[in-house]
């Protein structure tokens, strides 16, 4: 460009206006590197490549565009540092991404396995945007820095909502939101989700428009449709608030068909605000939540009452209630039916005293949402996880961190997952000092975990196995293939595999193994179902599926590093358990596959 432009009037690239030097620059066509490259070349360009102008702010909203969102546009950065920083943060965030393979292959991954990342020198968000530059990666690769990638990043976010839901609590109860706490829980439970205030917060304004917009044909001059955006009315008048109450259950039950949950109850999806505004659906304490707010924004004050079995609000009928039957009682659930007091009876089907229509504050609501959470954790928990339970027993210690009952269940829960057994420890302590009576239970569980922590100390490493030795001669298949269960008819990968069952006789027993043609004295395999569940499934059920797919488990990253389309390939910790599978996983898809073409 200079040369052309020296030849057609002398002029070199030094000669053009800033203005057009930085547009040049900007283009995109140039790296990072080149960009240092040309400001050391003269002076003249090092100033146009100054470290907080144009073409270096544009060097970085190029390659991280969503973190312009942090600066503002006032502020004088210095754009060179700021990619500087960036970059190296990327560079560590890859390390350590890594590195949770080798160290935590055999076991899940403990709270304190993550230490290393709260000490890394650079902002927060650097190292969150490179987590979700790994996890958007495209293609079939990268399958193991993707899974631990997504748990890092899991993490963090819910280390950031712990610490907004503590200052949520710490504030007055006047100025407390029912449906920032629930946002709150919400965003716990689904750190992975585009989960905002904001967001539901503009949802049920939308909600609150069409309110009043059928308000405005009922009663044009409705005190409600005098109030501007943002601010909180007291609409005057049991018959003025009656209206509101029977526009809302017209906007959300006829024309937005919201609905209680009666068919799938017991879905965690029912309890998740978010969630709630997508379905139009959900139990009575997230619905109720949702008519609260849209009342007070209309200026109907509703209050929630903690009734048993089936949360309710409660409306007063008078100046100020004095006992609980100045109120009617409303079942968001019910389609927004008004009960009286014997009707709420009704509703459960037995007798309750005065104290259960009670009105509630925030925070016991929300003890109530997460509740809900921790029966459906218990309810629907698998050996695997356990994340739901886990995630609102995080939820209760946050509000309620001295109880005991809970704290004695995230012990357990830690020690059957085998999981940061020094911090089943340090429960243990705190639980005997607040309540010495659980000496028994705590007693059994502190031995226990002491002989966990030993026996992990005289872990050598893993087993390997070669397929080699004599006693593997009868394994027929290997790591990675996909495979279809003959009699239960489900796809899945192959991730272990055994000589002969390796299970407990009770086990054997109930699965009825004997009943099998070869009994349990037969290769038995670990492998991945697409249903999200690990099995131990014995050789004659097992099939090659001569249609593969990608089986889409929760743990695929944690074993395999890439789906080919016909198999997929061991990362390298697994490689090393099964050093001599991946050849023969290679030359067995060969095979079968040349066959079906032919």
């Amino acid at each position: 460009m200079a040369a052309a432009a020296a030849e057609a009037g002398g002029m070199g690239l030094t000669d053009l206006p800033g203005e057009l030097l930085e547009l040049i620059l900007c283009c995109g066509v140039l790296s990072a590197a080149d960009i240092g490259r040309v400001s050391c070349t003269c002076r003249r360009l090092r100033e146009v490549c100054q470290a907080r102008g144009k073409v270096w702010r544009e060097r970085f909203r190029l390659r991280w565009p969503s973190l312009l969102k942090y600066y503002s546009q006032t502020d004088n950065v210095n754009w060179l540092k700021e990619y500087k920083a960036r970059h190296n943060a990327g560079l560590e965030t890859q390390r350590i991404v890594a590195s949770f393979s080798k160290r935590f292959f055999s076991e899940h991954v403990p709270c304190d396995g993550f230490s290393d990342i709260e000490t890394l020198g650079c902002p927060g968000h650097f190292f969150e945007d490179e987590l979700m530059s790994i996890l958007n990666m495209e293609g079939r690769k990268c399958l193991t820095w993707k899974y631990y990638a997504k748990k890092i990043l899991y993490f963090l976010r819910q280390q950031n909502i712990l610490k907004n839901l503590k200052a949520y609590l710490e504030r007055p109860e006047d100025q407390l939101s029912f449906l920032e706490g629930a946002v709150l829980i919400d965003q716990y439970c689904n750190p992975l989700s585009d989960i905002c205030l904001t967001s539901v917060q503009a949802q049920v304004d939308d909600i609150t428009d069409k309110v009043r917009k059928v308000l405005r044909t009922k009663n044009p001059r409705h005190p409600s449709l005098a109030s501007k955006a943002g601010e909180v009315l007291i609409v005057p008048g049991v018959e003025f608030q009656r209206q509101v109450l029977d526009a809302m259950n017209c906007v959300l039950y006829e024309q937005l068909k919201y609905k209680g949950n009666e068919m799938d109850y017991y879905n965690s999806l029912n309890s998740y605000i978010h969630q709630v505004l997508i379905r139009r659906t959900g139990i009575p304490i997230s619905l109720s939540v949702l008519y609260l707010t849209i009342a007070r924004q209309l200026g109907v004050r509703l209050e929630p009452v903690n009734f048993p079995s089936h949360f309710l609000l409660r409306w007063c009928q008078g100046k100020e209630g004095t006992d609980i039957f100045d109120y009617m009682y409303i079942d968001a659930f019910g389609k927004g039916k008004q009960l009286t007091v014997k009707e709420c009876e009704y509703l459960i089907g037995h007798h309750v005293t005065e104290e259960f229509y009670g009105v509630v504050t925030s925070k016991e609501v929300l003890q109530r949402m997460v509740g809900n959470l921790l029966n459906l954790g218990k309810r629907e928990s698998t050996d695997q996880s356990y994340q739901l339970l886990r995630d609102s027993l995080d939820l209760y210690l946050a509000m309620y961190p001295d109880n005991v009952q809970h704290l004695m269940l995230q012990a357990r829960l830690y020690f059957h997952l085998g999981i940061w057994p020094e911090k089943v420890l340090d429960i243990l302590q705190h639980v005997q000092v607040l309540d010495p009576s659980q000496h028994g239970a705590v007693g059994y569980l502190v031995q226990h975990t002491l002989e966990h922590i030993e026996r992990r100390k005289e872990e050598v490493g893993p087993e390997v196995k070669h397929r080699s030795d004599e006693k593997h001669k009868d394994i027929c298949f290997s790591i990675g293939l996909i495979m279809k269960h003959k009699r239960y008819g489900y796809n899945c990968v192959i991730y272990g595999w055994d000589p002969t069952c390796m299970m407990g006789q009770e086990w054997i027993r109930n699965m009825n193994v004997h009943s099998l043609p070869h009994g349990p004295h037969q290769p038995f395999y670990n492998v991945l179902v697409e249903d999200g569940s690990c099995r131990y499934a014995a050789q004659e059920n097992l099939e090659y599926n001569l249609e593969p797919h990608e089986i889409p488990h929760p743990d695929i990253g944690r074993y395999f590093s890439e789906f080919t389309g016909t198999h997929y390939l061991a990362n390298a910790e697994l490689e090393i358990r099964y050093p001599e599978d991946l050849e023969l996983t290679c030359a067995t898809v060969q095979k079968i596959y040349s066959t079906v073409k032919e």
